[in-house]
């Protein structure tokens, strides 16, 4: 599973003009997945996570479309790329409560780079030479961006809970977003900044609802 979704991830960022948008398809499918996994575990969703989705899902909006509303085939690869993560998001919180840390992270992301190999030797050609800024960026995607990103994701399933760790992943498009903006200079218009408040709004009513449940 993170095999082939590293894999659509890839070829959609490389597609798409805007990677802002790239992380915005994910979170919304992540949550409602992460609902479904607590129905095959006959856990009852708590009720502040069905009052923040929607608030939620409406900032993620906001961050994603554009004016005029137009479809790019990238969001449709994107799209997919989220489907086949949430399908891995929600049986690996089962997986790393019970398989060590660095044995779990170690042999998917193995897998994902022999077959990711394969893939590129298969039908892509290397077009650039392949100078040392290049490597240097290469490297920093497969330490920082790949193997400690899913490292960290792989320690926090173990000890969250699915709600929580579904409604804490929805910060990822915000991030990317803003990330986008600093440096590549994305603009930010108004549209945006609202949805990354009604965001960072879900997030802050759902902790404090955990922490404050209504009577």
């Amino acid at each position: 599973m993170v095999c082939a979704e590293l894999c659509l991830w890839i070829y959609s960022v490389s597609t798409t003009a805007s990677l802002g948008e790239g992380g915005v398809y994910h979170e919304p499918v992540d949550a409602v997945c992460a609902a479904h996994r607590m129905g095959d575990d006959e856990t009852r969703p708590a009720r502040a996570y069905w009052e923040c989705l929607p608030v939620a899902i409406v900032g993620l909006g906001l961050l994603s479309l554009h004016m005029p509303i137009a479809f790019h085939p990238s969001q449709g690869w994107f799209l997919l790329t989220a489907l086949v993560q949430s399908i891995w998001f929600c049986y690996t919180s089962r997986c790393a409560r019970d398989v060590p840390l660095i044995p779990l992270t170690t042999v998917q992301l193995a897998i994902t780079g022999v077959v990711g190999l394969g893939i590129s030797a298969a039908v892509e050609t290397w077009d650039q030479p392949f100078t040392l800024p290049t490597f240097g960026w290469l490297l920093a995607s497969i330490v920082i961006a790949t193997s400690l990103r899913f490292g960290l994701q792989m320690k926090g399933q173990k000890y969250a809970a699915v709600a929580s760790a579904a409604i804490i992943m929805v910060l990822e498009p915000l991030l990317t977003v803003i990330a986008a903006a600093l440096w590549y200079g994305e603009q930010l218009p108004l549209q945006k900044i609202i949805g990354g408040m009604l965001i960072l709004v879900a997030q802050l009513w759902f902790r404090w609802r955990m922490l404050r449940p209504l009577r």
